[in-house]
């Protein structure tokens, strides 16, 4: 049976945030911050919540500094990432794998060759099949549209957004929303991954260009 078809009340759900270093002439972006926390299916959550800063071996932009406020005193005496390994086995090893955007998240966990974490879950594209006329889909954005972000203080109470346990939280916070308002208990997982982005796309103007490119 594939890990998509148990229903989502009967899944371990781990959301997952990093933020970076930045970019810059000659060198990669680093991941300086991760921030972890699961949802089980059918309960209350988020729970087994985890946060750390991270070292890295070049200096935090400027750029982004502004937007996550990490600077690089505070990660000069911060763990590596693969000495975290016990901690992201421990949460995301088995569970679905929830994201905003999961692109980088998926490119700072090379430095676990063959992970295996996964099947993943992008509440970016969740937001944009289901709320397409938001004016942009930032996930402050969504949740603030939805009147969420005091549960998501609740839990991170002296946290706030580009924090990665601040924003790892506001996934699973939403993904618990969307499923109890649509009353998705029962569906199967694989059915989160698969909503109609048609909506956002037609509002947009993308709609040609998607269904040229074979993506709706």
């Amino acid at each position: 049976m594939s890990r998509l078809d148990p229903p989502v009340n009967q899944t371990v759900w781990a959301a997952l945030d990093f933020e970076g270093a930045g970019s810059a002439p000659g060198r990669r972006d680093e991941p300086v911050q991760v921030g972890m926390a699961v949802w089980r299916g059918g309960q209350e959550g988020p729970e087994d919540c985890f946060r750390s800063y991270l070292h890295t071996p070049g200096p935090i932009t400027a750029a982004a500094r502004a937007v996550h406020g990490i600077a690089d005193q505070v990660v000069a005496g911060a763990p590596a990432m693969p000495l975290l390994w016990p901690e992201f086995k421990a949460r995301l090893g088995g569970a679905v794998v929830v994201a905003h955007g999961s692109g980088t998240e998926k490119r700072f966990l090379r430095a676990f060759p063959l992970h295996g974490f996964g099947p993943w879950l992008d509440t970016l594209t969740m937001a944009r099949a289901l709320l397409p006329g938001l004016p942009d889909h930032a996930l402050a954005t969504v949740v603030g549209a939805l009147g969420l972000e005091g549960e998501v203080r609740e839990v991170c109470p002296h946290l706030s957004w580009h924090d990665a346990l601040f924003d790892a939280v506001a996934c699973l916070t939403f993904l618990r929303h969307l499923v109890a308002t649509l009353d998705l208990g029962e569906a199967p997982v694989g059915q989160l991954q698969n909503l109609d982005q048609r909506a956002y796309l037609e509002h947009r103007g993308l709609l040609r260009a998607a269904r040229q490119a074979g993506w709706v």
